[in-house]
């Protein structure tokens, strides 16, 4: 279980992984070594599980951005196997998860502009396995990005 202080660094990290461990250390009041000991041990209790830099998509080309809903034909086992091997080697598609609702999962993906969204929709959603019925939601604009898990300090 977490302590305070884990969840302390854990709010810093998910703030600004470029942080240094020693300014990390000074802003929750802790020593840097014991600051990069409890670091590492929460990489190596797999609570950490990697680092990485928040992309403006805009600057990327990426101006497009979809959540799309979809219900397979059956819940056989199987078949969710096969649609869910199939979305792991999709480039297009950045997230998929398994939902409750009338949905069976809700994909994420980012385009240029529409005419890249038809070819991504016919290249690689349109040849998922299994597929009974595809809704696109178009986001229109960010209201609350995702910045990491919410903890008590």
């Amino acid at each position: 279980m977490l302590d305070r202080t884990d969840r302390r660094i854990l709010i810093e990290l998910q703030e600004d992984s470029q942080r240094s461990i020693a300014e990390i250390a000074e802003r929750i009041s802790l020593s840097p070594s014991a600051c990069h000991r409890r670091v590492r041990a929460l990489e190596d209790a797999g609570v950490i599980i990697g680092y990485g830099a928040r992309v403006v998509p805009e600057a990327i080309g990426l101006g497009i951005h979809a959540l799309i809903d979809i219900t397979l034909i059956s819940q056989r086992f199987e078949l969710m196997e096969e649609f869910e091997q199939a979305v792991a080697k999709a480039p297009a598609i950045l997230e998929c998860s398994l939902i409750s609702g009338n949905a069976d999962y809700r994909l994420r993906i980012a385009a240029r502009d529409m005419a890249d969204y038809d070819r991504l929709h016919r290249e690689q959603l349109g040849r998922l396995p299994g597929v009974g019925s595809m809704h696109t939601s178009f986001l229109i604009r960010p209201i609350k990005e995702w910045r990491g898990y919410a903890l008590p300090a």
